[in-house]
C-alpha cells in the first residue's frame, strides 16, 4: 500500500493550489483527478478573471491550469498526479482507496484534503428529461472544451453570473439566445456580464420561471410563467419560446459525499450552496486529519477555491508538522485575499454561511 504525507482529491482550482502551496512546505503529496484533464471549472471557463492578480485576474479561466501547473513541476519530486483516478472511499483507519488504470489500489496518508468541488443544480417541472435540456456547465464543456454547438436556439434558465456568462459565449459561438428567465425579483449576476447579453439584443425576464416543457423526442417549447411575492405562478402570465436548447443555470451544490463517508460531520446552509462540512478556521472538518477546500466547503468563485486551496495546503502540512518557512506570513496573506474577495453584499452572503458553517 502507498504512503504519502498528503492526499488530495480533485485537481479543480482548489486542488491544484493545495499541491502548489503543500510541496512547497515539504510535504509528499498525492493528487487524485477523476478526469483526464487537470482545471475543474477553470477548463470550460472563456472569460477573463475578475480579483486581483494574486487569483490572476485579466487571465482567461482556462489559462490559469497552466500557471498552476507550472508552479507544481517545480516540485515535482513531491507531487505524484494521478488523472482518471477515481477516489471510491475513505475508512476509518486512514486509508483511501481508488480506481486508476482499471485497478483498485490504497493509499494512507498522514492528511487528506478534499476538493471535489461542486455539481449542478436541477429544476423539477413536466419534461424536465428531454435531449436539449443541459446544466450550464455540460453546455460549456461541449462548446469550450469540445468545440460541439449544443442547438440552434437557447432559452437560459438563470440570471447568475453562469447564466449570464454562458449566454455571451453562446453568442459567441453564433448561436442564438431567444431570452433569459429567473425567478428571482432581481438579476443575481454582476451588471457588467447582464448589460453585455442585453446590448446584444438578449432580453432578461425577472421573476419568471419554467412550467413545463415541450417536445416529442427532443426539445421544441418552453412555457414560462410570472411568479408572486409568494413565488407561485401567476395565471395568464404564460410566455412560450421555440427553441431545441434549454440551458439551466439556478446553483451549485457541494460536492461532500466523500467527506459524509468518512464520519465528517456537515450542515445544510443555503448561503454556501446547501449541505456543507463543518469546518474551522483552519479548514479541517470534525474528523481529524481531513481538510475541506473550495466549493465542496461552501460554493463561490473560482478566485476564492483558489485562495482556499492554498490555505489548506499550508494547514495540512502544519498538522502532520510541515511547516512552511514563511507559514504564518502566507496564512496573513491569503486570509487577507480572502476578506477582499469576500467584500461587498454577494460577499456578505458567504461570510454569513461561514459563520454558520463553524458552529458545531
Amino acid at each position: 500500500m502507498k504512503e504519502v504525507d498528503l492526499v488530495i482529491i480533485g485537481g479543480g482550482p482548489a486542488g491544484l493550489c493545495a499541491a502548489i502551496s503543500a510541496a512547497s512546505s515539504g510535504s509528499k503529496v498525492l493528487l487524485l483527478e477523476r478526469s483526464d484533464i487537470l482545471g475543474g471549472q477553470l477548463i470550460k471557463q472563456t472569460h477573463m478573471f475578475f480579483g486581483s492578480k494574486k487569483q490572476y485576474a485579466a487571465n482567461r479561466g482556462l489559462n490559469i491550469p497552466h500557471i498552476l501547473l507550472e508552479k507544481i513541476s517545480k516540485y515535482k519530486e513531491k507531487v505524484e498526479i494521478f488523472n482518471e483516478a477515481t477516489a471510491a472511499g475513505i475508512y476509518e483507519d486512514g486509508v483511501i482507496t481508488y480506481e486508476h488504470n482499471g485497478k483498485y489500489r490504497k493509499v494512507k496518508p498522514k492528511a487528506t484534503i478534499i476538493a471535489t468541488g461542486a455539481m449542478e443544480k436541477a429544476l423539477a417541472f413536466p419534461n424536465n428529461d428531454l435531449p436539449g435540456i443541459y446544466g450550464a456547465g455540460a453546455v460549456q464543456t461541449l462548446m469550450n472544451v469540445y468545440g460541439i454547438s449544443p442547438g440552434n436556439k437557447v432559452l437560459m434558465v438563470g440570471a447568475g453570473n453562469i447564466g449570464l456568462i454562458v449566454s455571451y459565449q453562446l453568442l459567441q459561438a453564433g448561436v442564438k439566445v431567444v431570452g433569459i428567465v429567473d425567478a428571482a425579483p432581481k438579476i443575481g449576476g454582476y451588471l457588467v456580464h447582464a448589460s453585455k447579453v442585453r446590448r446584444m439584443g438578449v432580453p432578461i425576464y425577472t421573476s419568471r420561471t419554467v412550467k413545463e416543457a415541450i417536445g416529442k423526442d427532443s426539445l421544441e417549447k418552453v412555457v414560462t410563467c410570472k411568479l408572486d411575492e409568494k413565488w407561485q405562478f401567476i395565471e395568464n402570465t404564460e410566455k412560450t419560446f421555440e427553441v431545441d436548447v434549454m440551458c439551466i443555470s439556478v446553483g451549485l451544490s457541494p460536492l461532500c459525499e466523500l467527506l459524509l463517508q468518512a464520519g465528517c460531520k456537515t450542515k445544510y446552509i443555503p448561503e454556501l450552496g446547501g449541505q456543507t462540512p463543518i469546518r474551522y478556521l483552519n479548514y479541517e472538518t470534525t474528523v481529524k486529519g481531513i481538510f475541506a477546500a473550495g466549493d465542496v466547503g461552501g460554493v463561490e468563485e473560482a478566485s476564492s477555491a483558489m485562495v482556499e486551496g492554498y490555505l489548506a495546503g499550508l494547514y495540512a502540512s502544519e498538522s502532520i508538522g510541515i511547516q512552511h518557512p514563511k507559514f504564518k506570513e502566507l496564512v496573513l496573506d491569503y486570509t487577507n485575499q480572502l476578506e477582499e474577495l469576500r467584500s461587498g453584499p454577494s460577499g456578505n452572503k458567504i461570510k454569513s454561511g461561514l459563520k454558520k458553517q463553524r458552529e458545531v
